[in-house]
């Protein structure tokens, strides 16, 4: 079945995030008719029954279509501020804020060094919303 969805679409963009044992996908596709999407993929590394023998992987996928972006962004950022003000310490939200190093060729974001945000090109889409997520 996933052979005919490939066959439909065409892969825009992609970033690979790793994350412990854990590596999330986040592609960018467009239908034949450029109705653009989200896939985001969870995918974790299982050890196969033999310690010798291949790995399999244990994958989880969100569609996640362009009319829904903004409700979607809008939902994870309520879901991280009730974390952030509600359940965190004051310490588990400083560290959360430390700037990190970019991994696995990642390019630093806008802002990830400690410096201030500033020009046009650090500020989010309009219709994303004035967030700092």
């Amino acid at each position: 079945m996933d052979d005919r969805y490939s066959r439909d679409q065409e892969e825009i963009y992609s970033h690979r995030m790793k994350a412990g044992k854990r590596t999330y996908f986040f592609d960018v596709k467009a239908t034949r008719g450029q109705d653009y999407y989200l896939t985001i993929t969870e995918s974790k590394r299982r050890p196969g029954a033999d310690p010798d023998g291949p790995a399999s992987y244990e994958k989880h996928k969100i569609f996640l279509y362009k009319e829904d972006f903004n409700k979607f962004i809008d939902a994870l950022h309520d879901a991280v501020d009730f974390v952030r003000d509600e359940l965190l310490t004051e310490e588990e939200v400083a560290e959360l804020d430390r700037p990190r190093p970019a991994y696995d060729g990642e390019q630093p974001r806008p802002g990830s060094d400690g410096q201030p945000l500033d020009g046009p090109a650090s500020r989010p889409p309009s219709d994303l919303g004035d967030s700092t997520y």
